[in-house]
């Protein structure tokens, strides 16, 4: 696990272009800003180009598009190819409807993504695996989560990120489990997406590394999380996303290193 990276991302401050969804692309901006990088919204096709250029790295958000939109997502995944910048995608309930499955399995076609960013659901879904996806959330399935991540890295050429309870990290062959975490990002709609971010974030520093960058963007982003919610007297979703951009903010490696739990594989 490379936590020197968190000391990169806030030394280097890297710009982190989003196109974002309307749901919550204010969390996203508060989060990356928060943990020490620069994030850039876009929804313009006409900037992309100039925009991609000065950003550290990309992440698309595919949680609420129209088709125009689409063109735009897609024009910008082809310059993150076109100038090395590395890419995350969040397939935001590809396992629920065929519809968001279809254009995302098109815009991996059209461009070579890094990083994906799903829960089960929509990792089970990107593998070609049956799974009962509940809308965003992860709903219900059986079958090995390690090997279900490691088809969707093994079919997109790419490290996979399949968030739940524990994460699992893998580019296919190797595979990281992070256990840290709370209950409470489930009822903060943002958490997923600022995730998928923040993963963009540490990639932008990792010099090429992107295993590296998505296994460390997790334990820190589960273990701020962890750290609040230990804090707080009960389930309180509004005060838990509150503190949560403040422990971005204040997280250190030493206080990651003090409570993490993840293994190796």
């Amino acid at each position: 696990m490379q936590l020197e990276l968190l000391a990169q991302l806030r030394a280097q401050n890297p710009i982190v272009l989003n196109i974002s969804n309307f749901v919550t692309v204010q969390d996203v901006a508060n989060g990356i800003n928060a943990l020490g990088a620069s994030p850039i919204m876009s929804e313009e096709i006409a900037e992309a180009d100039a925009l991609v250029q000065m950003s550290g790295a990309v992440a698309l958000n595919l949680g609420a598009f129209t088709k125009q939109q689409l063109a735009h997502i897609k024009k910008t995944g082809e310059l993150a190819n076109q100038y090395h910048k590395p890419l995350i995608v969040d397939p935001v309930a590809v396992g629920a409807v065929t519809y968001r499955r279809d254009v995302a399995l098109q815009l991996f076609e059209d461009f070579q993504v890094d990083i994906i960013r799903g829960n089960a659901g929509e990792v089970a879904a990107l593998a070609g695996i049956a799974w009962q996806a509940k809308g965003i959330d992860a709903g219900e399935g059986s079958g090995d989560k390690v090997a279900i991540a490691q088809a969707a890295a093994k079919r997109h050429h790419c490290v996979v990120i399949l968030s739940g309870a524990t994460d699992i990290i893998t580019d296919g062959t190797q595979v990281v489990q992070v256990a840290n975490g709370t209950p409470l990002f489930q009822l903060h709609v943002g958490s997923g997406d600022m995730l998928s971010s923040v993963v963009a974030a540490f990639a932008a520093v990792s010099g090429g590394d992107y295993f590296a960058a998505a296994q460390t963007a997790c334990l820190v982003f589960a273990s701020a999380g962890e750290l609040v919610a230990q804090e707080l007297p009960g389930e309180l979703p509004g005060t838990f996303a509150a503190k949560l951009l403040d422990e971005l903010h204040l997280i250190t490696t030493a206080d990651v290193a003090q409570i993490a739990r993840y293994t190796e594989a």
